[in-house]
C-alpha cells in the first residue's frame, strides 16, 4: 500500500499534517453506480495524482450502456435452455460430391470475372495471439510446423497471388486485358496490431502490393468476473480483451472500411479466420457458387465427422427461421446425435468453419 500524500499547512506558526483527500468525480461514479460498477473506484485513495487521471479517462472511455448490455444479455442466458432449432434445409446446401461438372465449371468462371472486375475482397479476422501455439506473436505470424516454414499468414497471402494470377489468365483468353488486384483487409486487435503491421513489412507483403492491403483494429471489450463486475488489471486500470470475431461490424463501420470498399468498387467479401492453415482464400468457386444464387452472405461448411465432435453447427431458428450457428456446448446431446432417416446423416452435421461469403 502507497503511503498517503502529506501536505503541511501553517497554524498559528506551527506545522500541522494532514492527508489530502480528493475524492472520485461524482457524476462519474454515480454513473458507475447506475451499472454496479462502482468497485472499479474501490483502491482510489491509494492511487497517485498521475494514477487517478489514468482511472478516470480508461473508464470515461468505455461505452457503459453498451457494455451493460452485453453483460446482462450474458448472464440472463446462462442455463437457458437453446431456443428451439431446425436443421438446415437440404436445398441449402450444396455439397462437393454432388455437383455436376457443368457447374463447377461455370461456378468457377463467374467468379474469376468477378475477381477479374474487382469487385471481391478478402477480409481476414486475424485479432488473436497465438497463446495456445505456446506464443504472444499474432496468430498469422507464428510457424505452425510445416515442412516449408511457412507462417498463416503466408499461405495466405500466395494464395491471393495465386487466384490474381488465374483471373489475369482467363481475362486475356477472354480478349480482356489485365486484372484488378484483389483488396485484402486484415482485422487486428490493439494486442496484435503492431506486430502484424511489422511482420508484412519485414517480409514485403508476400509479393502484394503494400496498397491493396488494409489493417484495421477491432475493438475491446472489458473483462468482467462471473457476477459482472468489472476485472482490473491494475489498481488504476480495466481489464480488456479484443471483442471476438463479431466485433468486425463496429469495426468496419468505425474505420469507415464500408466507404472504402464502395469507393473501389467492390461487391463480394469473402470472410475467414486466420487459423486455418487449409482455407482457399478467395475461391472462385465459392464465390461464383454465391453469386450464382443471388443471397446476400453464405458460408462453407463441413460435415461433422461424429456426434461428439466439438465444432459449432448450422441450424434454423424455428419454422423458417433465419440461419445461425449453435456451439457445440449449447446442443443438447440428444439433438446432437440425432440421424436424419431419409440421408443416413446427422440432423445437425453442418459445421461452421468461420469461412462466409457476402455483400457489401
Amino acid at each position: 500500500m502507497r503511503e498517503p500524500t502529506v501536505v503541511g499547512t501553517e497554524s498559528n506558526g506551527g506545522s500541522v499534517g494532514s492527508i489530502a483527500q480528493s475524492p472520485p468525480p461524482q457524476a462519474l461514479l454515480e454513473r458507475l453506480k447506475d451499472y454496479g460498477q462502482e468497485d472499479a473506484f474501490a483502491l482510489w485513495d491509494e492511487l497517485s495524482p498521475d494514477e487517478r487521471d489514468h482511472l478516470v479517462k480508461d473508464i470515461e472511455s468505455l461505452d457503459l450502456p453498451r457494455v451493460d448490455r452485453i453483460i446482462r444479455c450474458s448472464l440472463r442466458s446462462q442455463g437457458l435452455p437453446v431456443a428451439a432449432i431446425e436443421p438446415v434445409p437440404e436445398r441449402s446446401v450444396s455439397t462437393v460430391e454432388e455437383r455436376t461438372m457443368d457447374e463447377r465449371e461455370r461456378w468457377w468462371k463467374m467468379g474469376l470475372k468477378a475477381i477479374s472486375d474487382g469487385k471481391l475482397a478478402v477480409l481476414l479476422l486475424s485479432g488473436g495471439q497465438g497463446t495456445r501455439l505456446g506464443s504472444s506473436d499474432p496468430k498469422g505470424c507464428v510457424n505452425i510446423g510445416l515442412p516449408s516454414g511457412k507462417s498463416l499468414f503466408q499461405l495466405q497471402a500466395e494464395r491471393i497471388l495465386c487466384v490474381q494470377r488465374l483471373a489475369a489468365q482467363v481475362t486475356s483468353e477472354g480478349g480482356g486485358s489485365g486484372s484488378a488486384a484483389i483488396h485484402w483487409y486484415i482485422m487486428t486487435s490493439p494486442f496484435t496490431d503492431d506486430a502484424t503491421r511489422k511482420y508484412f513489412e519485414g517480409h514485403k507483403y508476400f509479393g502484394l502490393e503494400s496498397d491493396q492491403v488494409t489493417f484495421f483494429q477491432q475493438g475491446t471489450i472489458p473483462c468482467v468476473s462471473k457476477d459482472g463486475r468489472f476485472i482490473m488489471e491494475t489498481p488504476y486500470k480495466v481489464a480488456k480483451a479484443p471483442d471476438g470475431n463479431g466485433g468486425v461490424y463496429s469495426a468496419l463501420k468505425s474505420s469507415k472500411l464500408l466507404e472504402d470498399m464502395a469507393t473501389r468498387g467492390i461487391k463480394y467479401i469473402d470472410c475467414y479466420g486466420v487459423d486455418n492453415a487449409l482455407v482457399r482464400v478467395a475461391d472462385p468457386t465459392f464465390l461464383g457458387y454465391f453469386i450464382d444464387k443471388g443471397v446476400s452472405a453464405g458460408a462453407k461448411v463441413v460435415r461433422k465427422a461424429y456426434p461428439q465432435e466439438k465444432v459449432g453447427v448450422f441450424v434454423r431458428r424455428g419454422k423458417g427461421g433465419p440461419l445461425t450457428v449453435v456451439e457445440y456446448s449449447e446442443l443438447d446431446p440428444s439433438l446432437a446425435s440425432a440421424i436424419n432417416q431419409e440421408t443416413g446423416r446427422l440432423r445437425f452435421c453442418w459445421s461452421n468453419v468461420c469461412t462466409f461469403a457476402s455483400t457489401s
